[in-house]
Parts: structure tokens; C-alpha cells; sequence
């Protein structure tokens, strides 16, 4: 995909007693870098004190030899952060470690309301639950609406923590798929309505068995760990010496899981609801090809996210598929910042395209989204300049017109190009000779999912639950910055 939409976080949690579960979440979370590439952490717990090491960074960057022997114990969760409008600052690392403050009344033998949580998604109600927990004493150390979820946990009324999920699963509005640390379990969590993804796998050494929970099955994968199932929306899974346990505390809504999940974020190798997301995007591919065919020489794929789209649109249209966009992968996040000059050549700086393939050449190439218009209009200059003689854009998802409030950096209509300019005038603003759009029913359909069973509120308006019309994304975290 060109540099322009991101999703928020990927979560991690295992319970493996006798295992190195820090060195476990570790591999996991690197497994979920493509998710968050700002800040990272791990928590652990010994069964007696939850301990937590996090900075701003890559995980390899982060997590030193050293830094992961600190951290040990019986169970671990771990997240990696890509961070929005106005947070990008080290207090707002995950996982949070909080205490219910004093002045809470609980049962006399209920004192200890330790937890560490991570969280992917984004709740639109943050602000207000926040105005109220600081009335009665809370005090936030981040700008972040996670905070807010692990304060409305640890001073909800009840003297078990299922009781004390429920309570904020009752009161808090969005996305939310958690894993969450106490002294002695580890916990998964997610939303009524499924928006973020989070599964289930088990971890076999010897005699010796855990848990794992994930963001994605490549994660399991990474660890050798058997994909058990999907949590599923509105589920509260528990993981202790017991074994796992699940109550669903809130009754499930409409499912709706994010339609950008299969189009982008995860990675290829992920499943979900059974589908090999690769496979996905392949007939994501093929489908456009059907809607939006082009007499054209070669087509080429926007690395490395729509790859497997770019093969399935050449394999249905019968033209050749071509490598001639080479990404470098090692173009991320760094301390040193590019001056002007180069920071001008910030496309090429990622792609290098092959003049030898693309000389003379009618070109198709295939993008997962346009979002802002501002990068792929230097993608068409690029291949121009390297010789390609048309360049025809296709774009395996439907036009983006709408915010999303459920944890992606699209924050108002204003940013995005499809609300307020059609396909043509898109088209001459990015300088291609065509351009076609997957219809929604199209990307929809190559998913093997039914359309009301995704979240597609950034294509249709269509929000699997209300949310303020005033509402701006993140707008917590923008003020509190």
C-alpha cells in the first residue's frame, strides 16, 4: 500500500507457566510490527506483581537481551502501537499498568485492583467516561481512550473481574479487542459488534501447555501455536492455572469486522472467519479485473500489500505480471530524518521502479486505497518517469468518503479526496489515464463474508452503532495533548 492509512495497534497475551513468555511475546509482537510501528511493550506477571517494559521504537529496537530478562513470570501480554493525532509520546506506550486509586469503595477482601491492558481499537465515548472517572478520583497518566478502558475495569463495582468487564463493556461505546494482565490470569476481551480481530491459539511444549491470544493467526504461526478458534464478539475469555473459561457479559451486536482487515491490515499470511487473506486479495484482484478491465501490457502491483491482488487482476485478465516496483523494506520509522531534498523524494525513497520493465509500457497498477491523494499522484509521476507509457490505476477496495471512529487515521471527511471529489476529478488529480474502484459488493463478496456482516462505515456511512455526529476520531487524544 502507498504510505497513507494506518490501523491502530496489535495485541498479544500469553499464559505459559515454566515457558519464557516475555521471549514468547517478544516473537509476537514481531510477527504484529505491520500493525504498529511507534512504540512498543511488554507486561508480565510472576503471580505475584505485574511488571513492564515499553519505549518508542520498533521491537527489535526495543527489546535487548537484557530488557527481556527483567521480564519474567507466568504470563505476559504485549502490544505494539501505531499511535494518532497528538500521541506519539513515550507515557502513551502500552501495555498500561493501573491501580485503582484510593477512595474507591470495594469489599473489604477485594484491595489489590492491579492490571495491565492492551488494546486495539478506538472508543468514541473516551472523553465522557473520563470527565466522570477523574469526579471521582482516577488520575490519568496518558492521552490515550486505552487508560480509560483499564480505569473503568479496575474501579467497576463486583468482586470478581468478570463482573468488573462487564461493567465497561456496558458503558464503553467502539472498538475494543483487549488482552488485559491481573497477578494471576490473563484475559481476552472483545467488542459486541467483532470490529477488531483477536484469536485464540494453544501452545504445546512436552508435557507442558499455554495459551496464546493474538491480533492475528501469523502470529500463532510464528510461535507454533495451534489456532484454536476467533474470540468471539462480546466474549470475555479468562486463562489461569484453571484452564480458560468464557462468559459473554454483553449480548453480541451485529457482527462487523473491519472490511480494511481483509483489504490491508492484516497480513497476507493471517486467516480469518477461515479465509487466508491472501487468497482474499487475490479475488479481490480477479473481481476488479471483471469490473475495470484495460487493454494493457503489464500489471504491477503496489508492494507489498496489494501483490496478491495485482497476480489475481493479471491471472483474470490475461496480461503478464510484472515485479517493477521494488520496495525497500527497511524504510520505517528512524531517528535520523532525511533533509529536504530527500525527504522531497520520500516515494522513491520507499519504491525504486525498473525503467527496463516499464519503458514503452501501458501499465495497470493495483493499490489496496486511495485516502488522501497526496502519495499516489507521486507513484504515477514516478512510473512516468521511468519510462511507462500509460499508467492505469486500480484500487481494490470502493472509494473512502467516510471517517472512521473505530480506530484507523481517517479523522474527518475533509481529509479524504473521495468525499468531496468524484472518480474522474480523482483521477486527473493523480495524473493516471484511467482509474476504477471495487465496488463494495465486490470486495465484500471476495472476502467469502456477507456485506452485513463487515464494518464498511468508511465506504457506505453505514456504523454498525451511533456515534456523535460532532464526533471527531481521536479528538481525546488531541485534546489531551
Amino acid at each position: 500500500m502507498i504510505p497513507s492509512l494506518a490501523e491502530k495497534c496489535g495485541v498479544f497475551g500469553v499464559f505459559a507457566p515454566g515457558e519464557d513468555v516475555a521471549r514468547l511475546t517478544f516473537f509476537g509482537l514481531h510477527a504484529l510490527q505491520h500493525r504498529g510501528q511507534e512504540s512498543a511493550g511488554i507486561a508480565t506477571t510472576d503471580g505475584d506483581e505485574i511488571s513492564m517494559y515499553g519505549d518508542m521504537g520498533l521491537v527489535s529496537q526495543i527489546f535487548t537481551e537484557d530488557a527481556l530478562e527483567g521480564l519474567h513470570g507466568i504470563a505476559a501480554i504485549g502490544h505494539t502501537r501505531y499511535s494518532t493525532t497528538g500521541s506519539s509520546i513515550a507515557c502513551n506506550t502500552q501495555p498500561l499498568v493501573v491501580r485503582a486509586p484510593e477512595g474507591f469503595a470495594f469489599h473489604p477482601d477485594d484491595a489489590d485492583r492491579q492490571l495491565a491492558l492492551a488494546h486495539n481499537g478506538n472508543v468514541v465515548n473516551a472523553d465522557l467516561l473520563r470527565v466522570d472517572l477523574e469526579s471521582r478520583g482516577a488520575v490519568f497518566e496518558t492521552t490515550t481512550d486505552s487508560e480509560v478502558i483499564a480505569y473503568l475495569i479496575a474501579t467497576a463495582p463486583g468482586t470478581t473481574w468478570e463482573e468488573r468487564f462487564a461493567t465497561m463493556m456496558q458503558r464503553a461505546n467502539g472498538a475494543y479487542s483487549l488482552t488485559v494482565l491481573t497477578k494471576d490470569a490473563l484475559f481476552g476481551v472483545r467488542d459486541p459488534n467483532g470490529i477488531r480481530p483477536l484469536v485464540l491459539g494453544h501452545l504445546e511444549n512436552g508435557k507442558e501447555t499455554g495459551w496464546v491470544l493474538a491480533s492475528e493467526t501469523c502470529a500463532l504461526d510464528q510461535l507454533g501455536a495451534t489456532f484454536v478458534r476467533e474470540i468471539e464478539p462480546g466474549e470475555l475469555v479468562r486463562i489461569d492455572e484453571n484452564g480458560i473459561t468464557s462468559t459473554t457479559p454483553v449480548e453480541p451486536m451485529r457482527r462487523a469486522l473491519c472490511l480494511l482487515e481483509y483489504i490491508y491490515f492484516a497480513r497476507p499470511d493471517s486467516r480469518m472467519r477461515g479465509e487466508l487473506l491472501y487468497e482474499s486479495r487475490m479475488r479481490m484482484g480477479a473481481q476488479l479485473s471483471q469490473e475495470h478491465p484495460v487493454e494493457a501490457d503489464i500489471v504491477i502491483g503496489i508492494p507489498d500489500s496489494a501483490t496478491a491482488a495485482a497476480i489475481g487482476y493479471a491471472r483474470e485478465a490475461g496480461i503478464p505480471y510484472v515485479e517493477a516496483l521494488v520496495k525497500n523494506r527497511y524504510v520505517g520509522r528512524t531517528f535520523i530524518q532525511p533533509d529536504q531534498r530527500l525527504r522531497d523524494r520520500g516515494v522513491q525513497m520507499k519504491y525504486n521502479p525498473m525503467p527496463e520493465m516499464l519503458r514503452g509500457k501501458s501499465v495497470v497498477v493495483v493499490d489496496d486505497t486511495i485516502v488522501r491523494g497526496t502519495t499516489t499522484p507521486r507513484v504515477v509521476s514516478m512510473l512516468r518517469k521511468a519510462g511507462a507509457r500509460e499508467v492505469h490505476m486500480r484500487i481494490t477496495s470502493p472509494p473512502i468518503q467516510h471517517p472512521c471512529f473505530y480506530g484507523v487515521d481517517m479523522a474527518t471527511r475533509a481529509e479524504l479526496i473521495a468525499a468531496h471529489e468524484s472518480v474522474e476529478e480523482i483521477r486527473q488529480h493523480i495524473g493516471a489515464d484511467s482509474l476504477g474502484y471495487l465496488s463494495l459488493a465486490g470486495t465484500a463478496a471476495a472476502t467469502n463474508q456477507s456485506e452485513n456482516q463487515l464494518c464498511t462505515a468508511c465506504f457506505s456511512g453505514d456504523y454498525p452503532r451511533e456515534v456523535p455526529l460532532q464526533l471527531d476520531k481521536f479528538a481525546l487524544e488531541a485534546v489531551r495533548s
